[in-house]
């Protein structure tokens, strides 16, 4: 019996979906960030001077948001800070305005490797 118990159990892992690693994508593959560049919420709104600093197990920076209309949202953003592929992904974004009406999250991510900065979605 417990034998069938322990062959129930491993058989249902076995068929639960894998986690996708970090180290599934060739993140030396991604564009390199440029400034400005536009943000992944869509809009025609473009992210000016965007440049995150690793520090403290996060990666983080200020930066402007600019609708096509020319309305700057000046924000700050968090990421988890992620060492992969010999150097560090940031990944789960947190930003904020400055002016502390808004929060969300971003899909974005950054690789930092060798003082390159690359973006995904750019």
């Amino acid at each position: 019996m417990r034998i069938a118990a322990t062959l129930a159990v491993l058989a249902a892992l076995v068929s639960l979906p894998s986690t996708p690693s970090l180290g599934q994508a060739a993140y030396d593959s991604w564009p390199v960030l440029t400034d400005p560049f536009p943000s992944t919420g869509g809009g025609g709104i473009m992210i000016h001077d965007y440049d995150p600093v690793v520090a403290g197990g996060q990666c983080s920076t200020n930066f402007r948001a600019i609708e096509p209309s020319g309305t700057v949202y000046r924000n700050a953003i968090v990421f988890d800070a992620v060492e992969t592929q010999g150097g560090i992904l940031c990944t789960n974004g947190r930003w904020r305005s400055l002016d502390g009406d808004a929060t969300g999250t971003t899909p974005f991510q950054v690789f930092i490797k060798d003082g390159v900065k690359r973006g995904t979605g750019e």
